[in-house]
């Protein structure tokens, strides 16, 4: 069996019509800058990495991982996820798909595993030792399926992560008394992956509960504050408590991936050898196209990405290019695509749906 990677949001975290993919990047850098080679006309195919393994068959070491026993989480509440997360995260590709596809999985099952916790605790978080435990103990049990052993460092997970950090509403009761309860099961009892991402149905009504239950006790509070973000998390877990696992996950996973295609992950390191080769009039195109062609290697080194997450690297390397007085389309006169921007460009664009 294969193992097929898709995405929520087909141009739709930005709302970018099918047939204007290649206008998204144009308005970004401006007409006379340089853009990739599009075909709006073909629609993005699956990626398909041939190594991963079935998600249906043990995939390393079938021994039971030594446990703390001091976890209250319940893993056998989202056995299934836990499962998911293992093959999602898998040993080899987790640092490559971190960003599109481990990490958001590792996040949303341990969202589950908290709101079926709070079904017979009444709470929503854990406190700080608890925290270390089953954060312990989860990477143990993934490992154990063949996930990769430095999941808290690829996801940047840590313990405070299933706490309440400074969220003063962690009593789901309580946290029921405050909020519109049926409002945010209306928003995100179903959330469609292509329209949320545009409309922000679900993602506001999370945002509204989070404010609430922040103000509690306070008469007022900066609008970005860290403990609004803190509070996010509360209601997420509560939503999932109120959710059988696998639509909790469907949105879960739909939310995250509005989140991931709205930025470009890729780092650009410094292009003083394209500036020297391309910038101003360009004397040597072999020379520009060869200090091109290892600079974009380079970047495919980092991670699987997206269709629409190589949309925004396209315009934001096209932007740093442009400031650093590279004027002519050297993605025309290079022959540079969206599928080199990205590990797995040999095969096929990761579909942003």
């Amino acid at each position: 069996m294969h193992y097929i990677v898709l995405y929520a949001g087909p141009y739709g975290s930005q709302c970018i019509p099918h047939n204007d993919v290649k206008g998204f990047i144009f308005e970004k850098i401006n007409n006379n800058t340089m853009a990739p080679e599009i075909s709006p006309s073909v629609e993005p195919q699956p990626f398909l990495p041939l190594l991963a393994p079935s998600p249906s068959t043990p995939i390393s070491n079938s021994s039971l991982p030594k446990l703390s026993g001091l976890c209250t989480l319940n893993f056998s509440a989202a056995e299934s996820f836990v499962s998911t997360t293992a093959t999602d995260c898998w040993a080899s590709f987790a640092p490559y798909l971190a960003n599109v596809v481990c990490c958001p999985q590792f996040d949303a099952t341990m969202v589950i595993l908290m709101g079926q916790y709070s079904k017979y605790s009444g709470m929503l978080s854990l406190n700080t030792t608890n925290a270390q435990h089953c954060l312990s103990d989860f990477e143990k049990i993934l490992e154990t399926q063949g996930a990769n052993r430095n999941l808290k460092t690829i996801c940047s997970i840590h313990p405070a992560n299933l706490t309440e950090a400074s969220c003063p509403v962690v009593d789901a009761n309580k946290f029921e008394s405050i909020v519109d309860s049926s409002k945010i099961l209306t928003a995100c009892g179903k959330v469609d992956p292509v329209k949320e991402c545009c409309q922000q149905v679900c993602q506001n009504a999370i945002l509204d509960a989070a404010r609430k239950i922040a103000m509690d006790g306070m008469v007022s509070m900066p609008e970005n504050s860290t403990r609004i973000d803190d509070c996010k998390s509360i209601v997420f877990r509560w939503l999932a408590s109120k959710l059988d696992p696998s639509s909790a996950n469907s949105v879960l996973r739909a939310l995250s991936n509005c989140k991931v295609n709205k930025v470009c992950p890729l780092v650009f390191p410094d292009m003083v050898n394209v500036t020297k080769e391309c910038g101003y009039t360009i004397s040597n195109k072999k020379a520009c196209c060869k200090a091109m062609e290892s600079y974009v290697s380079h970047l495919q080194e980092q991670s699987f990405i997206t269709n629409l997450q190589a949309l925004n690297c396209a315009a934001s390397l096209g932007m740093k290019l442009q400031k650093a007085n590279v004027s002519q389309n050297i993605y025309d006169l290079c022959h540079i695509n969206l599928k080199d921007f990205s590990l797995q460009g040999q095969y096929f664009c990761m579909p942003s749906e």
